[in-house]
């Protein structure tokens, strides 16, 4: 596996995985990856086109500030790099969280002054960029969450304690250990310490799991907006899947006016994995049209 290579963008750095030749298509990974998680889809991808795997803003290896983390924070970063790297035209893919910062991206385009006249903080503020130079092609978003619901209310208050930044944690989850191990839970043991470590070293899941849970939180869904995308998304779903249901990409394909719904029977959430060279299939066929 290559290295990832760093830019410094106005304020943050961002770090990003570059693979193969051709036409540029940035890929944005999902809420516990980074540039390397949709690697499965780049090496599908890399004989025809020149993959860029972002680490977005707060997660692997690019800048990880103290931040609320909307998602046009990212829009912002992702404009930036855009830029930075003097990109003229280009491919977009999203995968989960990845999607919803892409479809947002899709759409800062159709309306940019409504993103550099918003009103934040200025610890928040990243720069945000007045002009837009670079083409977005055609689009891929595969399982994309963005869209509001609230079923998913109190799912994931269980974490919350794995948030805790205190020793006291990890001292209990040392003498439970054993204990997991001999009643043959261990597998789901270590899931749990893994979980933490993900937690504690992603400012992005603990903004999210600390601050955006209720209903009155969900100030920057895209569900009310995507039907302002104008170029071609194709939306790939699978329907076994647990984690975004499937009328979410239903909504985003039902919604843009140039998309293009393909459901995967047997695929769940980590479909990017699972059946990556199906995607790539997808993803080529479509693009060559």
């Amino acid at each position: 596996m290559m290295e990832k290579q760093t830019i410094q963008l106005e304020k943050y750095q961002a770090a990003y995985t570059s693979v193969g030749q051709g036409i540029p298509v940035i890929l944005l990974h999902g809420f516990f990856g980074d540039g390397w998680t949709l690697n499965p889809i780049i090496q599908e991808l890399k004989d025809d086109y020149h993959c860029l795997g972002l680490d977005l803003l707060g997660f692997g290896d690019s800048s990880k500030p103290k931040i609320n983390y909307l998602i046009e924070y990212q829009v912002s970063f992702l404009r930036e790099f855009i830029q930075a790297k003097n990109i003229k035209e280009f491919y977009l893919i999203g995968y989960s969280y990845g999607a919803w910062v892409a479809s947002a991206y899709a759409i800062s385009q159709e309306k940019l002054s409504s993103f550099n006249n918003l009103t934040i903080n200025k610890s928040d503020t990243i720069g945000l960029v007045s002009q837009e130079k670079s083409t977005l092609k055609k689009m891929v978003l595969m399982a994309p969450a963005g869209i509001r619901d609230d079923k998913f209310v109190g799912r994931y208050n269980h974490l919350k304690p794995l948030l805790w930044e205190s020793p006291l944690v990890d001292f209990g989850l040392d003498i439970i250990s054993p204990i997991a191990k001999l009643i043959g839970q261990k597998k789901q043991f270590d899931f749990i310490r893994e979980v933490r470590q993900s937690l504690i070293n992603q400012p992005v899941a603990k903004a999210m799991l600390t601050n955006r849970l209720k209903p009155e939180d969900a100030v920057d869904t895209v569900d009310k907006n995507i039907h302002k995308i104008t170029i071609p998304t194709m939306v790939i779903a699978g329907e076994q899947d647990q984690t975004i249901p499937l009328w979410h990409s239903q909504t985003y394909a039902n919604n843009i006016p140039q998309a293009a719904l393909e459901i995967l029977p047997d695929a769940d959430h980590n479909l990017i994995h699972t059946h990556s060279k199906k995607i790539g299939q997808l993803i080529k066929k479509y693009w060559q049209k």
